[in-house]
């Protein structure tokens, strides 16, 4: 780590860690814990004020914690209160970086092949497809722990392999909000060895300025991949399409408008938590039943499909395997109660494509609905042009065929005015998520049918959670992303 351990206790040097904690509240006996402060967060690309957390060295090395990672300058700042721990302090210049030194160091010894991905939307999704896909080929697969995808949870993901070195493939989210080269950085601890680019889109544009910036940050996982590797690329996206050039190896290309490697053709939807395809890959064809909806769930089993060929999977043996796939929470659960109607709950995250899709998908699947109603949080990080972006999106909503929307928050007004300029009267503004959601419980009732979407910061999921306290809930019936 580019450490030094001035006065450690020598009989640290040969005992075991049990696992590495950024989080004070986290550690246990054996612990090693990362103390992170405010410059490491700013150096290494984290928007935000954070705590210095070497104010809990001290409890965290009482808690039994083996030793503590720390900056030096600020155990000067805390020498009083460390001073008589010194013996199990480990000094660093920037103990995030010192981190992911680690993390890379573990991820040389263990030495097997790295999958990473990458895109706009989508992303947590597709690693559970492919993580999911590989593993039906009998491989043991790292995954990240939620979407634990930047420069912190990416490096504690890799660290897992110093407990258990028996995974056989890891399949990585790799994601960015800043210009500050976070994907190169994550490439730098795992250079993967089949870059997987989902999509590109504008998402985090407040902080990158333009699409094109968002299309140069996403190609560094191309950019950072082995040589000799596959890079995995979304045809029917022309800025990901354009990044083949950047492969250092070969390039495998998926979709289902454009002309690819791996297609999806003949889909037919067949209700909520079903949908058919024809698979076609380089090693053959196979007809696929899947329990996901709507479009960008299929190019998501594409790109999955396409890294199983990577791996020597044949049609067939992907097809079975993406018959029993299941999505991560709040990614098209849905819920349908006793009263009659039937909620989607995608509250993990937003933007314009990708509220739209699921507009598509409700609509698709609710033939015979007494009415569709969307619940969309105002979209987040879409910089200068998010106004006039959240009131195009309202305008698209309302030509869909939906008889309600409620906006959330903020540019939620927005999306409603959007809506109601192109025709759909029934278009309410909430103020947040819990006014919302007293909204929907009032208006809801027998035979509708509603979506619920919205980005992690405007707790759309408290809309689900004020119907299941005034209603109840009949089962968990399927999903749809």
């Amino acid at each position: 780590m580019g450490a030094e351990t001035p006065r450690i206790e020598p009989a640290l040097m040969a005992r075991d860690v049990v696992s590495f904690v950024i989080d004070s509240r986290e550690v246990k006996a054996g612990d090693v814990f990362f103390a992170l402060s405010q410059p490491e967060y700013r150096n290494n690309g984290f928007n935000g004020d954070f705590d210095d957390a070497t104010i809990y060295v001290r409890s965290s090395l009482e808690k039994g914690a083996t030793a503590a990672v720390v900056r030096r300058d600020r155990f000067e700042e805390h020498r009083a209160e460390l001073e008589s721990f010194e013996d199990r302090l480990v000094f660093v210049d920037d103990s995030i970086s010192a981190l992911q030194r680690l993390a890379h160091q573990v991820y040389l010894d263990w030495n097997k092949p790295v999958v990473a991905i990458t895109g706009s939307a989508g992303k947590t999704t597709a690693k559970e497809i492919t993580a999911h896909v590989l593993e039906a080929s009998g491989r043991k697969v790292l995954k990240n722990i939620k979407n634990y995808n930047n420069g912190l949870g990416h490096p504690l993901t890799v660290l897992t392999l110093a407990k258990d070195p028996s995974y056989e493939v890891a399949v990585l989210e790799m994601g960015m909000s800043t210009p500050l080269n976070e994907i190169a950085r994550l490439c730098k601890i795992t250079p993967p060895d089949v870059p997987v680019v989902l999509n590109v889109l504008p998402v985090h544009i407040e902080h990158l300025g333009t699409i094109e910036r968002i299309q140069q940050a996403k190609s560094e996982i191309v950019e950072g991949m082995k040589d000799g590797g596959r890079a995995v690329l979304n045809a029917d996206d022309p800025r990901v399409a354009a990044m083949a050039g950047l492969s250092q190896g070969s390039v495998v290309t998926y979709g289902i408008e454009n002309a690819a490697d791996v297609r999806a053709s003949d889909i037919c939807f067949e209700g909520f938590g079903s949908t058919s395809f024809s698979l076609t890959t380089p090693s053959g064809s196979a007809s696929v039943s899947f329990p996901l909806n709507g479009r960008h769930n299929i190019l998501n089993a594409l790109a999955a499909a396409a890294v199983g060929h990577s791996f020597g999977m044949t049609a067939a043996q992907i097809g079975e395997s993406l018959r029993t796939v299941a999505p991560p929470p709040q990614r098209g659960e849905m819920l349908r109660f006793a009263k009659g109607f039937t909620v989607i709950n995608d509250s993990y995250n937003s933007n314009p494509a990708a509220l739209l899709s699921m507009v598509d998908t409700l609509v698709e699947g609710s033939e015979g609905a007494k009415r569709r109603i969307v619940v969309a949080g105002e979209m987040l990080e879409l910089g200068n042009d998010a106004e006039r972006l959240h009131a195009e999106t309202g305008e698209k909503i309302a030509s869909r065929k939906v008889d309600m929307l409620i906006g959330v928050r903020g540019l939620g007004r927005q999306l409603v005015d959007g809506a109601k300029s192109a025709g759909l009267a029934n278009s309410v503004f909430a103020s947040d998520s819990q006014a919302a959601g007293e909204i929907l419980a009032r208006e809801i009732d027998e035979g509708d049918v509603v979506l619920v979407k919205g980005s992690r910061g405007v707790r759309t999921e408290k809309v689900i959670e004020k119907l299941l306290e005034k209603f109840e809930a009949e089962r968990s019936a399927a999903v749809l992303r």
